[in-house]
């Protein structure tokens, strides 16, 4: 089957799903393969279950009188069809990556620019060669605008992403020290989030940029660019200085509160202020949408308890995104405890970046820091003030036993260390 006929089937029902788990009736089933499952095995129970097809990529599981219909490779099929609806879709696509801040930018983007148009946009952090796909096929025909993340640990995986998704805009959050292993270090980093650029480049469209960012500014000084800061650009925030967990930040003499934590967040929102801006909003909008969003799924999340605080950024970590949170929770009044757990795809600098990280924590002067995870395990720094746990489960032990509650509490980790479970314990 052609990925034409497999398209023009899709315009008919509009529902595509990967998961036998999760199918609608009249859906396409993509029968995906990984290395501990195979997709294809499933076709007969996708339709089954509702499926008005499945595509297959091994000839065995062919059945066109169920069907069942056969493509040399079902991710390329997924791809393809995702292409061919993105084209098919005359309005705005807004795409997004960068090392720290993605996923709270593309909420905040979306938060804003829905108060005057209807926009779909990447559902949690399906950003990679499956997800943006299945998020461009989830678009409903209504939507006026579309914004997708894009994330990528190696090289050329965002210049795939950007030939699915062909977007008319695109911003880069910023470049930092985030899966370093599979980029080959930081300068491999600049690299691969800069293929955005590239694409952008090459099809003249158009780049939202950072001026307080000089990477962002020197990239992208050769096409065209719609610019924002503090100081300079075409759109103007300033953040508001006071002694407040929440950041404020002030538009043309419009005060606009906002429900995060930490300066690393201002640009995430001054990015969303200056979309809402190019897109016509009114600053009355644009302070709406900021103001009713709030954070969730562990991002930048204040928790508030009877006694104590909770700071909860454990969705993810990387050097960059751990100096920051640690920098910001340094500010907070009373007394404050550090939950940090391993950073993953390091690969050779990860001893040094945990040492680093430990010896911030450190002379920030955090009055408890405990370590969790085998990295952090193996870290040389010493103090009084410091305990390290393999794993959570040995940390959640000393919890119920002899943990001392300060009045702030930070948790911040890889997602893979699972340290929001640990908002149960607390």
């Amino acid at each position: 089957m052609n990925t034409q006929s497999i398209f023009e089937l899709f315009l008919k029902y509009k529902k595509v799903t990967t998961d036998t788990r999760k199918i609608e009736k009249n859906s396409i089933f993509f029968a995906l393969k990984g290395a501990n499952f195979n997709g294809n095995q499933f076709a007969n129970q996708a339709i089954k279950e509702g499926a008005i097809a499945a595509i297959v990529d091994e000839k065995e599981y062919e059945d066109a009188s169920k069907n069942i219909f056969y493509v040399n490779d079902g991710l390329t099929a997924l791809q393809d069809v995702a292409r061919a609806y993105r084209n098919h879709l005359k309005i705005p696509f807004i795409g997004l990556t960068g090392s720290n801040g993605k996923t709270t930018t593309k909420e905040l983007i979306a938060a804003t620019l829905q108060e005057k148009y209807k926009v779909h946009y990447t559902f949690g952090n399906l950003n990679n060669h499956i997800g943006v796909p299945l998020t461009i096929l989830s678009i409903p025909s209504d939507t006026e605008i579309a914004v997708i993340e894009m994330g990528a640990n190696h090289q050329k995986e965002i210049e795939l992403l950007c030939t699915i998704s062909r977007p008319d805009y695109g911003y880069i959050t910023n470049f930092g020290k985030a899966h370093l292993e599979g980029f080959g270090g930081v300068e491999g980093v600049i690299k691969g989030k800069s293929e955005l650029y590239d694409f952008l480049r090459t099809n003249n469209k158009t780049a939202f940029v950072n001026v307080e960012d000089k990477i962002q500014v020197e990239k992208t000084e050769d096409f065209n660019r719609i610019t924002f800061g503090i100081h300079s650009g075409q759109y103007i925030i300033t953040p508001i200085q006071e002694q407040s967990d929440y950041l404020a930040v002030e538009v043309n003499g419009i005060r606009i509160q906002t429900n995060l934590t930490g300066s690393y967040n201002f640009s995430n929102i001054s990015c969303a202020i200056a979309m809402g801006q190019h897109f016509d909003l009114t600053l009355d909008q644009i302070k709406k949408g900021i103001e009713n969003y709030t954070p969730t799924n562990h991002r930048s999340q204040i928790i508030e308890r009877e006694h104590y605080k909770i700071v909860m950024d454990a969705y993810n970590a990387n050097p960059s995104s751990m100096e920051a949170s640690l920098k910001n929770f340094s500010t907070f009044e009373g007394s404050k405890t550090v939950i940090l757990g391993d950073m993953f795809e390091l690969g050779a600098s990860s001893e040094e970046e945990h040492n680093n990280i430990a010896n911030q924590a450190i002379n920030y002067g955090f009055d408890q820091i405990y370590l969790l995870g085998q990295h952090f395990m193996k870290t040389t720094v010493t103090s009084d003030r410091i305990k390290k746990f393999e794993n959570r489960k040995d940390f959640e032990d000393y919890v119920k036993s002899k943990f001392e509650y300060s009045d702030n509490v930070l948790i911040k980790g890889s997602h893979g260390m699972r340290l929001d479970l640990l908002t149960e314990v607390f």
